[in-house]
């Protein structure tokens, strides 16, 4: 599984233009599976977001998670983050989950994220989104599970 984390101040995903989720600040988490991504393997992606240290302490450095903050988790699927770019100019998303099994990596995903944390807030599978942020910092980190 692949994930793009912001920190942001605020963000929302609307759906014709309906707000779907929406949190203060936290972390945006757009999240793709690959294909042969297992439940385990959220797991331990989810695990890694909720300890990494990418808020500030008092005295400015980067050594706080989302937990130790309070944060809330904003979980957006996205195939796209799986996109290859290496040959023409249209990217392809083979890398990508096939979509139901996508679906089912999300939906664990995000169940997980919400039995150990208390704020999640989700977009929709597969819908046409408009996400809103303000990214705090800015700080952006990716991660890949493999």
């Amino acid at each position: 599984m692949k994930a793009l984390l912001q920190r942001v101040r605020e963000a929302r995903v609307e759906i014709a233009s309906e707000v779907a989720g929406a949190i203060g600040a936290g972390l945006l988490v757009l999240v793709c599976a690959e294909p042969g991504d297992t439940e385990a393997v959220g797991e331990r992606l989810l695990a890694k977001i909720l300890k990494l240290r990418i808020f500030s302490d008092e005295t400015g450095k980067m050594n706080r998670s989302v937990q130790d903050v309070g944060g809330g988790l904003l979980i957006v699927s996205q195939f796209t983050l799986a996109a290859d770019v290496r040959g023409g100019n249209r990217p392809s998303f083979t890398g990508a989950a096939p979509p139901d099994e996508g679906r089912r990596l999300y939906d664990a995903f995000v169940t997980q994220a919400r039995s150990l944390h208390p704020e999640v807030a989700t977009g929709r599978f597969g819908a046409d989104m408009q996400v809103h942020l303000v990214n705090d910092g800015p700080v952006t980190i990716p991660i890949d599970m493999r």
